[in-house]
């Protein structure tokens, strides 16, 4: 049995469709083709039940796809354990939130490029759902949430730590100075949020229904950098993780409000595949994310 032909097998899984899965790697269709009728003659069972132009896993395949898994991990390991040099280098796949991109970009890119100037990174935006989409179908190495505590067995959390959140606003607002509010208190007031249906967003617009409140936003946009200078402005209230405005609170250019009536239970998780391969460069990544203040 030919490692090729299963790498070929995992991906097409993977991707349900061969076409794309030739696309990922660099093959023609046909040889796509060729490899999975070589592994299927050679098992003696069918992999895939091909319906008008869709495939799907059969039972067999579904079993090898979890040995098939193992066959690469173990390959690439054994790879990986041979090169006595340990070269960090390669390409890792981020996906995260717009804020968690920022922040990490900001703060801490230049000092991992400094450690690893041969690993390329890449950072990806998404919402939750989409981040998980995309470890599913191996498209994306790590993933960084900023959403209700995740936990599914089928991925592994590396890293979490919970995330603070406070209403805020200008230091100039008629609000700024006063004690006990609540979210019905300040509902009328122009609102400027990151877009609906998108991480913590979601979970703050659910506790909202649970109250029977509605806020209507003025401004919906995913960059919480661009929020945070729109409310030094005057411009209205937001509701953002303290790593986003905490240094604009210390200089005194933004103030969190006391709203005594609103927990929303937000968590920061570094999240990878159980079944993805961890090369030197996605370890030394996830230990350099566990290592850095994980705010």
């Amino acid at each position: 049995m030919e490692i090729r032909n299963l790498t070929s097998f995992i991906q097409v899984a993977e991707l349900n469709n061969f076409t794309k899965a030739a696309e990922v790697l660099g093959y023609s269709q046909s040889t796509i083709s060729f490899q999975i009728k070589q592994l299927e003659e050679e098992l003696g069972c069918q992999l895939f039940d091909r319906i008008n132009h869709t495939i799907s896993l059969t039972e067999r395949g579904k079993e090898l796809l979890v040995y098939a898994h193992k066959i690469n991990h173990l390959t690439e390991e054994f790879k990986q354990n041979i090169d006595e040099e340990k070269k960090l280098d390669g390409f890792i796949h981020i996906v995260t939130p717009d804020s968690v991109c920022e922040d990490m970009l900001l703060t801490n890119y230049r000092d991992f490029h400094k450690k690893y100037p041969d690993v390329s990174l890449k950072f990806t935006t998404a919402d939750t759902g989409d981040m998980f989409d995309m470890l599913d179908r191996n498209e994306v190495d790590v993933v960084i949430t900023l959403d209700n505590h995740i936990y599914k067995n089928d991925y592994v959390i590396a890293k979490e730590t919970h995330v603070d959140m406070h209403f805020v606003t200008s230091a100039e607002s008629p609000f700024a100075d006063k004690r006990n509010l609540s979210v019905k208190d300040i509902a009328d007031q122009p609102f400027i949020l990151t877009e609906h249906e998108m991480g913590y967003r979601r979970v703050f617009d659910k506790m909202l229904a649970k109250k029977s409140i509605e806020i209507s936003p003025v401004l919906e946009v995913g960059r919480t950098d661009i929020i945070a200078k729109l409310l030094q402005k005057g411009e209205g209230i937001s509701y953002l993780p303290d790593f986003v405005t905490d240094k604009k609170v210390r200089e005194g250019k933004l103030v969190y409000l006391d709203v005594c009536d609103v927990d929303t239970d937000i968590w920061k998780q570094l999240i990878y595949h159980k079944n993805k391969w961890i090369s030197n460069s996605m370890y030394a990544f996830i230990e350099y994310v566990k290592r850095i203040e994980f705010k």
